[in-house]
């Protein structure tokens, strides 16, 4: 019989039996997936159907016929011994030689012996028995000749595995087959089989994930064939890829501006961006900070195309000079066409464009679905524009460097809208200005950075001339701010002006949490100041689900939240009810006869907040005697929660006690964000933490891609508001915030334009 091997990495499954350890055979079942997962499985899918056999779904029961067959060669008779099995094989499976039919034999013994020892009868044992005889002949019979073999048969399950298929597989293994199990579940069902995974053992890689919903070896069978087409679609492929706006810090113009060897060091890619303005914030200065731009683009030496209103469609002697035929399919016709890009400068460069025109077209096929004819012509308008504008785009060109495009006015029509794709897949920089929000401008891509202003303003030309820039002097623009603090009828506070609060929940759109977020509790519906006490607009909301399934825009929306003044909880719960807290020996001091007793808690040797400002202590206090009398988490007063209310509160930790100590009640508020993608309950502890929180006057939000029972669980009363934005996806890892691009709004000169100095 065989052993079974540890490998090192997935390539020791396609090591010959005499350059493995001990001549060993690898029997491994596999619960999650990455990309070299993806590789591997497809190159093993490929060795096993060519020596072995994969099987999608189960094994199929032996039938009436099949077992009328082998009572007729075989009868009914069964022994546990080594000798029957010998000669049962030998009469059944022939093909097999003396030494591969000893160790399936020698296999099989020891799975039925495994049974008998398990409390299997004569009769269940005699049962299995002609099940794995009938599954060796009709399953496994064209691969049994090469077990054993220098060339390892190999076996791929795809599947949830049942008991006696498992056991077919360890007589099989032990007889000298390689076995990969794909178990899409997970582990649980198989470790209900196997607790100490003695059959088999888990393939653990690096970074792995749960297998993508609808994966399949069909599937994977399917793109794989695909790719292969694409292959010979491509020619060679370039060795530089493009990274488009992942590097960009949603700076605007600012972002534009940016040296080429200053946005990445990986020299295996191009650093480009690629982004629609829609909306001016500042009529009078829009075209002064335009024609900045232009200057300091033009004196950085960078190949630069501005374009107006329009991309001129391509002249009868411009679609003349594309050599084209009739074509019957989409690849002829793309094969074809592409000789038409040619730039004999920089043969990588050539490669890039080439790979960029038959991506935008084979995306353009499957989302519209035009017929061949239709979707010739827009190649061919792609095909001139490439090579009318190449010169002004590419000359010279060489990585690092990138160019710039400059669109005003929006595309207007398709064939526009896929030029400009096309474009921001290559070394350019691709900037669509539509600063008349009356025009419509049909660009749609998910490579797309959007920026949007509320102003619109119409603007025909780029500006050029001095005589076209309107300036404003320092002391206009600081008129201009003081006016709009005017216009907003807000008043005018000091520095820290009050010492009392009060929390108002606000009711809101999903929509609007973006635009409230950063704004100054004093510009928030609602707000106002009464005898010296201030009521703050707050937002205390949950939002479930993810929209329309999309997690790079939802990951972004949350990032565009994280300002200065946010805290962030990503992984549940973040307190634990065992976790240390010096308050909880001393809680029942500090609450008797339904009162909090303030003096005693201050003077108290545990007491954290004493380095904090008076009247923010006493705030702090006074909040956390309204939560006990409101009795918003269920069981106070009633099972002693209310001393876990009191541990919990005054057992904050030193980032939001800062928080809170900068907290000036008339400017923006503190805020929270905790986000919960798995199936953990957040504790009690958690819940009222974010209750008294909220109270205090943070912001509160709390993103639930599961829309599973989260804070609510522990709260009497509804006191939060839910937001249902989507379908609901499950085990998201939360990804690192640094490296999604903000979008958190900025005024027009630190986004847009950002001036210097």
């Amino acid at each position: 019989m065989f052993t079974r091997g540890i490998i090192q990495n997935t390539e020791d499954y396609f090591k010959e039996l005499n350059q493995r350890p001990d001549k060993c055979i690898y029997f491994y079942r596999m619960n999650g997936y990455n990309e070299k997962c993806r590789q591997f499985i497809g190159e093993y899918a490929k060795e096993a159907r060519k020596s072995g056999i994969v099987i999608e779904g189960k094994i199929a029961n032996p039938t009436e016929q099949n077992l009328s067959y082998y009572e007729e060669i075989m009868g009914m008779d069964f022994q546990m011994s080594m000798g029957f099995l010998l000669t049962s094989l030998k009469k059944w499976l022939p093909r097999m030689n003396d030494y591969q039919r000893e160790n399936v034999a020698a296999a099989f013994y020891d799975t039925l012996d495994a049974m008998r020892k398990e409390g299997k009868n004569e009769n269940m044992l005699k049962n299995a028995y002609i099940k794995f005889m009938c599954w060796f002949y009709y399953k496994f019979e064209r691969m049994v000749n090469n077990l054993g073999e220098n060339n390892v048969p190999k076996i791929l399950y795809e599947g949830t595995i049942s008991n006696y298929e498992l056991k077919i597989l360890d007589i099989l293994a032990g007889a000298g087959c390689d076995i990969l199990l794909l178990q899409y579940q997970g582990d649980a069902t198989y470790q209900k089989l196997d607790a100490d995974s003695k059959i088999s053992k888990e393939l653990v890689l690096e970074n792995m994930q749960p297998f993508p919903e609808g994966f399949s070896l069909k599937n994977l069978q399917e793109d794989m064939e695909k790719e292969k087409d694409k292959e010979r679609l491509y020619g060679t492929l370039p060795t530089v890829h493009a990274c488009t706006n992942a590097w960009i810090h949603g700076e605007g113009l600012e972002d534009f501006k940016m040296a080429a060897r200053l946005r990445g060091e990986d020299t295996g890619f191009f650093y480009n961006c690629f982004c629609r303005m829609t909306g001016v914030e500042d009529k009078l200065t829009y075209l002064n900070e335009l024609y900045q731009f232009r200057l300091e683009l033009k004196n950085s030496g960078r190949n630069m195309l501005i374009l107006e209103r329009e991309i001129p469609v391509p002249t009868m002697e411009e679609i003349s000079a594309i050599r084209r035929n009739t074509y019957n399919n989409v690849e002829q016709m793309l094969f074809d066409l592409s000789v038409n890009i040619k730039y004999s400068q920089n043969i990588e460069l050539q490669r890039l464009m080439n790979q960029a025109f038959i991506d935008i077209m084979l995306e353009e096929l499957e989302i519209s679905g035009m017929n061949v004819n239709r979707l010739t012509n827009k190649a061919v308008y792609l095909l001139c524009w490439l090579k009318r504008y190449q010169k002004e785009l590419f000359e010279g060109w060489e990585m690092p460097k990138i160019g710039c495009f400059i669109y005003l006015g929006g595309c207007r029509n398709e064939n526009e809208a896929l030029f400009v794709r096309m474009l921001a897949r290559l070394p350019v920089d691709v900037l669509i200005l539509n600063p008349n929000q009356d025009t419509a401008c049909c660009l749609s891509d998910k490579l797309l950075y959007e920026i949007h202003y509320t102003e619109s303003l119409a603007v025909e030309h780029f500006p050029n001339e001095d005589r076209e820039v309107q300036m404003g002097t320092a002391a206009y623009h600081a008129e201009r701010e003081l006016d709009t603090i005017m216009y907003q009828d807000s008043g005018i506070y000091r520095n820290q002006q009050y010492g009392k609060a009060n929390a108002v929940m606000l009711r809101t759109m999903y929509e609007e949490i973006p635009i409230l977020w950063d704004q100054e509790v004093k510009y928030r519906p609602n707000f106002s100041v009464t005898d010296s006490v201030v009521n703050i607009p707050v937002i205390f909301a949950k939002v479930s689900g993810v929209k329309d399934g999309q997690l790079a825009p939802y990951w972004s929306g949350i990032k565009s939240l994280m300002t200065e003044e946010t805290y962030v909880i990503s992984k549940a719960p973040f307190i634990e009810s065992t976790d240390a807290n010096s308050i909880k020996a001393h809680a029942t001091e500090f609450y008797k006869n339904n009162r909090l007793q303030r003096e005693k808690i201050k003077s108290h040797p545990v007491y954290r907040y004493g380095v904090l400002r008076e009247e923010m202590q006493d705030y702090i206090l006074d909040k956390l005697g309204l939560l006990i009398a409101q009795k918003t988490i269920r069981g106070t007063g009633e099972n002693g929660t209310e001393y876990t209310i009191i541990s919990t509160v005054l057992n904050m930790n030193k980032d939001i006690i800062r928080m809170i100590q900068k907290f000036d009640f008339t400017k923006k508020n503190p805020k929270l964000i905790y986000i919960n993608t798995t199936e953990t309950v957040i504790s009690l502890e958690d819940s009222i933490l974010t209750a008294f929180l909220s109270l205090l006057g943070f912001d509160v939000v709390f993103f639930v891609p599961t829309g599973y029972q989260s804070v609510e669980k522990y709260f009497n009363t509804k006191v939060m508001e839910e937001h249902q934005i989507g379908e609901y996806l499950y085990d998201l890892q939360v990804p690192n915030f640094e490296l999604i691009p903000s979008g958190t709004r900025q005024s027009w000169r630190d986004r847009l334009f950002k001036r210097g100095g």
